[in-house]
């Protein structure tokens, strides 16, 4: 989670995690107007923070001058992803959550958005659990809620200023929502609205770095065992954490 600075941040490194950030999430290569366009820059400043990625191997140019991910980028996610160990250190115990026949998922927050490093419905293997969904608004489903909560509200409002919020028609209905996630110590949100299916989710880590949730048919007399569960495989994952 997002800790307030104790000096000036520096703009052109945030800028440049921005710019990669987009890159890495583009499904397809992409041009650096176009980038340039969905972040809101400077085309001029897009170009060079791009071609700055690609002289790293972070980035690489296409036949037709677009940009994707270049070698360096997938060796920053394998080495980020071994040097914390946090999904090899979960997985057994999301496994577990499994016996409930209901989908099964970890994720981490990113700004407004949800990026699940672990999402295994009913019948997946582990390793297709692994990695396979892009991300996700966070104010939608169980586990960015249960994120959001861990922020406060100043956060929370920083964070959607001027941009619409999927799922809320303002800041203060879902703030409200938050509020009642926090009281309880967990989410429960219902994915749509033509369905009775509901994502149970808690948070994990002192402090908070991740969730995890059960996705499926949960009815409210069904929500009791399930915290419980979800709250003993959090536990098991922070002691990992702990010297």
């Amino acid at each position: 989670m997002r800790s307030r600075p104790n000096a000036q941040p520096n703009q052109s490194l945030i800028d440049g995690i921005i710019t990669l950030q987009a890159l890495a999430t583009s499904p397809e290569p992409i041009g650096c107007r176009e980038l340039a366009r969905r972040l809101g820059f400077e085309p001029t400043r897009v170009n060079r923070l791009l071609k700055t990625l690609a002289y790293l191997g972070i980035a690489r140019q296409t036949a037709n001058r677009k940009y994707t991910g270049g070698p360096g980028m997938h060796v920053l996610a394998a080495q980020a992803l071994f040097a914390s160990g946090l999904v090899r250190r979960a997985v057994p115990a999301l496994e577990e959550l499994r016996r409930f026949g209901h989908t099964v998922a970890m994720g981490v927050l990113w700004r407004d958005s949800v990026s699940y490093l672990y999402h295994a419905p009913p019948g997946v293997q582990t390793s297709d659990a692994l990695g396979r969904i892009g991300l996700y608004p966070a104010s939608t489903g169980g586990i960015g809620m249960a994120l959001l909560a861990q922020l406060d509200d100043a956060h929370v409002r920083e964070t959607y200023e001027g941009h619409e919020i999927p799922h809320f028609a303002s800041v203060e209905m879902l703030l409200s929502e938050i509020h009642l996630t926090r009281e309880r110590g967990f989410a429960r949100v219902r994915v749509r609205e033509d369905t009775d299916q509901h994502t149970v989710a808690v948070p994990v880590g002192t402090p908070t770095h991740s969730a995890i949730g059960v996705y499926g048919w949960i009815p409210e007399a069904a929500v009791p065992e399930i915290v419980e569960a979800l709250r003993h495989a959090a536990a098991r994952i922070e002691a990992f954490d702990s010297p």
